[in-house]
């Protein structure tokens, strides 16, 4: 029998399931379970715990019945990071889990900020602020907010610990995902006491949060509850796991220095390994560790894929328009600019932020429109490319990832408007193929190979997308400046 690795990618939109070839390193299966979403106008963004788990045995199922004779001897999980997920005495949800893109903690990041002597001090404790998106300020809008709720969560845990609880039965995190709660100091590589403490001095953290073990390590074994549901033998092993983005980082080889990884999904980001603590002075770029052992500097916008999908729905159109929107109307969009703010936005922070269009006139057509939604979007990743430069990340070249890599157009733009060579990531999953090698680097003692690339995109930079991108940055600074 084919010895094989199983990754969990638990995200936003759906939960993947990989069957990874343990020799070969390549994926053999995948399964897919969609995700429902609860949303709302004040920002809210949450889901149930219980659905993620529904769409992983679904995955699960789906990606062994497309296999035969093999062997599952591991499994990892990447999930979604920051989530907020609380548990009763029994380990029930008392509540929906509070998503990374919940943008209702703006009050609660201000307050703790204060409470913790402003910006710099946090830095000094975790090498991280508050952000809306963060954990800390989630616990801290449960605790003022729901305070019944607050009282009955005897533990909280992250979106991939939840999903490890329920596969093996162990409460336990790791360094990478940690580091996005925002109450984890990053360098020692634990629990900030102080930020616990302004959190709640009356709370036993110590039995409230999960115990942290190394990345590379395994976590448990999968129980029979789970094994059975999933279509498994009880006793496989699960390894730590880790967020999305760390996870993402080791299936397209980012842990050693070298190219900087921009991931086109839900939300956008660019990270890059670093063997030391890496920090950004303006506090726009996290200060993540990885999930191998090493740190992660990571900038993320909240708006990407979301805002292409819906520029593309409104318009009526499938994903081939986006392509041809981007062959048909010129760098520049003929004038059009774009902010795409249409959940407010993390990097920079500007939570009650709105989308703008600019510039709109008789001539603009559909796909006008189209390119200057792309291009607003990259021009924000280019944003965040340059709070990761002061961390002092010195890109050569780009790492493309996730679902919006898949278009030839949008990787061309990315490298005109990041002004850098882009490769194309052979990973299409790179968070659960990165999840399966992280369980067999931890089983097997095996480090991932060197990574297959793809398709190169050369940068052609011009002088109309270069003002486009000022256009847009203008329409940023009104945004901050609260006056769109």
């Amino acid at each position: 029998m084919k010895r094989t690795f199983l990754g969990i990618d638990c995200g936003t939109q759906s939960t993947k399931a990989i069957v990874l070839d343990a020799e070969s390193g390549g994926p053999i299966a995948v399964g897919r379970g969609s995700h429902r979403l609860i949303d709302g106008a004040d920002g809210t963004r949450e889901q149930e715990p219980s659905w993620w788990t529904d769409a992983l045995v679904v995955a699960v199922r789906q990606a062994l019945a497309a296999t035969s004779d093999i062997q599952v001897v591991g499994m990892g999980v990447s999930g979604q990071q920051h989530g907020l997920v609380c548990l009763d005495e029994r380990d029930r949800p008392v509540r929906p889990a509070k998503l990374w893109n919940d943008t209702t903690t703006t009050e609660a990041c201000a307050s703790l900020t204060e409470r913790l002597g402003g910006v710099q001090a946090l830095l000094g404790l975790t090498g991280n602020v508050f952000l809306p998106g963060y954990t800390a300020p989630k616990v801290e809008w449960l605790r003022v907010r729901e305070p019944d709720r607050y009282a009955r969560a005897r533990r909280f845990c992250l979106p991939h610990d939840y999903v490890n609880l329920w596969l093996t039965g162990v409460f336990a995190t790791e360094p990478g995902d940690a580091s996005g709660t925002a109450y984890f100091d990053v360098r020692d590589r634990r629990y900030s006491e102080p930020v616990l403490e302004a959190l709640d001095p009356e709370r036993d953290w110590a039995d409230t949060l999960p115990d942290v073990v190394p990345s590379r390590s395994v976590l448990g074994t999968l129980r029979e509850a789970s094994a059975r549901e999933l279509g498994l033998p009880p006793g496989v092993p699960v390894s730590a796991g880790g967020g999305d983005n760390m996870c993402a980082a080791i299936g397209v080889g980012a842990i050693r220095e070298g190219p900087v990884v921009v991931s086109l999904g839900t939300s956008g980001t660019a990270f890059a390994y670093r063997d030391r603590p890496a920090f950004d002075p303006d506090a726009e770029a996290a200060a993540f560790c990885d999930s191998t052992g090493g740190w992660l500097p990571l900038a993320c916008t909240l708006n990407c894929t979301g805002v292409t999908e819906w520029a593309l729905t409104l318009a009526g159109r499938g994903h081939r328009a986006l392509d041809q929107a981007l062959r048909s109307s010129p760098p520049g969009a003929r004038g059009l600019a774009f902010l795409p703010y249409l959940d407010g936005e993390r990097t920079p922070s500007c939570a009650a932020g709105s989308a703008t269009l600019t510039g709109l006139r008789s001539e603009h057509g559909i796909s006008d429109i189209l390119r200057a939604a792309v291009e607003g979007v990259t021009f924000g990743l280019g944003y965040a490319f340059a709070a990761l430069r002061r961390t002092g990340v010195r890109p050569t070249e780009v790492t493309l990832v996730g679902g919006g890599a898949a278009s030839d157009g949008w990787a061309q733009l990315c490298a005109d408007a990041l002004e850098l060579p882009v490769t194309r990531s052979g990973a299409i999953e790179a968070a659960g193929i990165g999840a399966a090698l992280q369980a067999r680097w931890a089983i097997d003692g095996r480090a991932p190979d060197e990574p297959r690339k793809g398709r190169r995109f050369e940068p052609r930079p011009t002088d109309a997308l270069r003002e486009a991108a000022s256009r847009v940055a203008g329409l940023r600074r009104l945004a901050l400046d609260g006056r769109l």
